[in-house]
Formats: structure tokens, sequence, C-alpha cells
């Protein structure tokens, strides 16, 4: 991919500089897909907040295309995967090339080594290429045969699946999806939007519009800033209170994890960014509990793909009208 003119490093010394760059990379994520602003808000709070994200839909939404142009807008090196029942861990990674002249093995980075990796239809590998990521996600490095190899900073994984129950797909297990902060669907754009697309998308492709409006380095200062915000203690404790509130619930067979809460505190104060504030309300913690928590929690009814996310969704609305809140 062509990567766009670098933005130079901003300074972003206080939350009210801090919304306007990120309203900057919102709105180039809208150039490519167009009528969704509050699913462009998200991805530009869970890329702040040094998430990865996984986007859920159907196919032929737009998750490819949202994917590429957040690498666009943020100048970050891209890379897509496609996987497949046949990748193996070898194909993302990388592997220990032998060469002949010098008569040593070199390590050859695989499509992992990117700033933004695209793991499209991440479901549709066995569990065995998807656990590849694992590390990778947790940590930021790969080990290969006895070395530990670093990835670029900043390093993002945003991954797309077909619904469960779409026909050779493999589900996610828990340990990968709990390493995701934010999973969202794009839906199908509204009429008007649709029909305008139809009008004029051969005019134009739709990454051709989008611009590099920011740069890995003013992207990690956003992200020390958003680690910065203030978490009060009393907010602190509601979110544990949420937390708690999963795991005792009688519909929920395993609650949100305790890396589930540190996702949540995460987002939340981006979250709070976006106020042009230095403290995180519960307010913020509403605002992003149900895209940070309703894939980690585990449902006791037999219900999978779409209606277990709603099923879930339902659930969490439903504890954040019972846990009460700190003024």
């Amino acid at each position: 991919m062509t990567q766009p003119a670098r933005v130079l490093a901003a300074d972003v010394p206080s939350p009210a500089s801090a919304r306007p760059a990120m309203e900057r990379i919102a709105a180039e994520l809208g150039r490519a897909v167009e009528g969704k602003e509050a699913q462009a808000r998200l991805v530009t709070t869970c890329l702040v907040s040094g998430g990865h994200l996984l986007l859920e839909d159907v196919p032929g939404v737009g998750k490819t295309t949202l994917a590429e142009a957040l690498a666009r807008a943020c100048g970050l090196s891209f890379a897509r995967v496609q996987f497949t029942a046949d990748l193996m861990p070898a194909d993302i990674l990388g592997a220990q090339v032998f060469h002949a002249q010098t008569a040593t093995f070199q390590f050859r980075p695989g499509p992992l080594f990117r700033q933004l990796v695209l793991a499209d239809e991440l479901n549709r590998a066995p569990p065995r290429t998807q656990s590849a990521l694992l590390e990778a996600m947790a940590q930021g490095q790969v080990s290969l045969d006895g070395s530990t190899h670093a990835l670029p900073s900043p390093f993002t994984v945003v991954a797309t699946q077909n619904p469960v129950d779409f026909s050779g797909t493999y589900p996610l297990p828990d340990s990968q999806l709990d390493r995701f902060m934010v999973r969202l669907s794009l839906g199908h754009p509204a009429a008007d939007v649709e029909a305008r697309l139809l009008a004029t998308r051969g005019r134009t492709p739709p990454l051709e519009a989008v611009k590099g409006v920011s740069s890995p380095e003013e992207l990690a200062a956003l992200r020390a800033l958003s680690a910065e915000q203030r978490l009060d203690a009393s907010v602190a404790e509601y979110v544990v209170r949420l937390a708690r509130a999963t795991r005792e619930h009688g519909d929920i067979e395993r609650g949100a994890s305790t890396r589930a809460v540190l996702a949540l505190g995460a987002a939340a104060r981006t979250q709070a960014l976006w106020e042009a504030r230095d403290f995180v309300t519960p307010g913020d913690v509403r605002a992003v509990l149900v895209p940070c928590w309703a894939h980690r929690v585990l449902l006791r009814s037999a219900v999978q793909g779409v209606a277990a996310r709603d099923e879930a969704a339902h659930l969490l609305e439903e504890l954040v009208r019972k846990v009460p809140a700190p003024r």
C-alpha cells in the first residue's frame, strides 16, 4: 500500500487539543465508510486507548475498507492477512530462512511486523493459526525458535470475522476474544447513503478520499495523554462493581475478566478526551461498556452469533441500570 504523506509529530499537551486530533482521524474514516460516525469514533477510541479491534458483521459492509482507512489516516505501515483454512502460523509470524552464502539461518519477518495488521476473516483459520496472534496482541512481540522479536510501535490488530453461524468458520476461543478491547458491527448503511454510494462509487474508490491526518508520533502522544487521565477511586470501584455483577449474574456463566476491567478503564480514559476533560466520569464508563465487554462475557444460554451478542449487550445494559454509580 502506498503510504500517505507523514504528518509531523504534534504536541498534544491537553485534552482540549487532543479532541481535534481524534476528530480528524474519525472524519477520515467517515470518508471511507459513510454514515457510520458513531462507529468511526469508537474505532478511534480503541486505537488511542492502545487496544485491538474486532469487526464482526456479514460480508460486504466495509470492514476491510475501514481497517485500511485507519492505517492511511494515521500514517501506519499496513499489512492485510487473509485467514483461510490452510494458513499456517509461519505465514503470519515469519520464519528462519537458510542462507547458503553465509551458511546461517536468518529471520524473515512475516506480515505481522507492521504497525496495523488486518486479520481478515480471522475465524476461517483453524485454532492453531488463530493462536499465533496471542503473544503479539498481549505483549507486542513474537517468540520463534528460542528468539524474541519485538513488533513495531505502535502495534494494532484489526480483525474481521463473519458471524459464527456461517459455514466454514471456527469460533474464536475466549482467550483470544478477551484480547480485543472493542468489538463492533458496522451494519448496512442507511437507504440514502446506500443510494449515494451507488450513484458515486464508480467515480472515486473510497480509500482515495482518505488523507493522512495523523502520524505514529502523534498517536503515541495521544496514547500517553490518555493513559494519564485521572480515574478517581470512586470510579474505579464502580468499574469493579460492574465486573463483579457480571460474575454473579445468574444468566452469565463467566463474567468480565481482570483484563476486561483494565480495558474498560483504558477506553473510558480516552472517552474522557472526547469531552475535553482530564478525568473520567461514570458516564465515560457507561459509554464504552457494551463494546468493551459484550464479547467477553459467556452466557449460560445456548444462543450463538448475533443473538448471543445482542443478549449480552442487553444484560450489560440491565446491570448498568442496577449498579449504583458514584456521584
